[in-house]
């Protein structure tokens, strides 16, 4: 009976791990086929199967695109803007999570509940009057109003960062204040430290979420001094894909590696993150 149930047992896992491995394979498969075609030659990329190896695999590709169509500094801008927007995320989501967790004033539930509701409002409704009010302080085309309308917190990261706090005892709060501790100190000195790898998890989101935003940069900019690596795409799609579909390839290439990067630094603490709130 015992081996039955071992057997069983074995047999479950390996299906389990044989789905497991499927969808990964499935979610991945675009962006490995991405990598493999942005290393192939013009004359391969077209007549060749999607899958196939580049036999003869070339860098001329990432050479031009990043030499020639001003890729290094579409790359540039989005770090800066991308790095700006999540430390400012995470420093004002935090302060903002603090106060709805932490603090006792009137109308705070109401309010927290109202800020989440925002969630619900499409963001192309918001692009009119946000634009107009950029507009208004000039900062059209400038990184200011690339960086300005996410910079000071989201209603997604302020709740899950007062999710965490919540799950953080009160006697440690209360302690520290028995031992004179200002409400800030016990901010940066004890929630802080403690939420690490919520934290970690909130600036990889926002890191990749600003890296992979399309439709506000399209908006706010006009030329190439302030222009994104998904404006730049775009762009050289809509100019170059009917003759150098490898340039494309190669751009998206290159718009995606620091993504997979910025993932595989953070991937350990996103999981702590993840096994820390089913413990609590």
């Amino acid at each position: 009976m015992r081996t039955h149930r071992t057997i069983a047992t074995a047999f479950g896992r390996t299906g389990l791990y044989v789905v497991l491995i499927a969808g990964a394979l499935l979610s991945i498969g675009p962006y490995l086929m991405i990598l493999n075609a942005s290393f192939k030659r013009p004359q391969d990329l077209l007549t060749t199967d999607a899958w196939a190896p580049a036999h003869h695999a070339t860098f001329d590709n990432f050479t031009a695109v990043w030499s020639q169509y001003g890729m290094s500094s579409f790359l540039l801008h989005t770090l800066l803007v991308s790095v700006a927007v999540t430390l400012g995320q995470v420093v004002f989501s935090a302060m903002g999570a603090y106060a709805f967790a932490r603090l006792e004033f009137p109308g705070r539930d109401l309010l927290f509940w109202g800020y989440i509701a925002t969630m619900m409002v499409p963001q192309m409704i918001t692009l009119v009057p946000l634009f107009l009010m950029m507009r208004e302080l000039g900062l059209v085309d400038t990184f200011a109003g690339l960086i300005l309308p996410t910079v000071f917190g989201t209603p997604y990261g302020i709740f899950l960062v007062r999710q965490h706090f919540r799950t953080i005892p009160n006697d440690l709060e209360a302690a520290a204040r028995i031992d004179g501790a200002s409400t800030w100190t016990i901010l940066v000195r004890i929630m802080l430290p403690l939420s690490k790898p919520i934290l970690a998890t909130l600036a990889t989101i926002t890191f990749i979420n600003t890296w992979n935003n399309l439709i506000w940069p399209l908006i706010i900019t006009n030329s190439d001094r302030t222009k994104v690596i998904t404006v730049g795409i775009a762009a050289l799609q809509g100019q170059h894909v009917s003759d150098l579909p490898h340039i494309v390839l190669a751009g998206a290439a290159l718009a995606l590696l620091p993504l997979i990067a910025v993932f595989l630094m953070f991937q350990r603490h996103i999981v702590r993150s993840i096994a820390l709130t089913g413990l609590k």
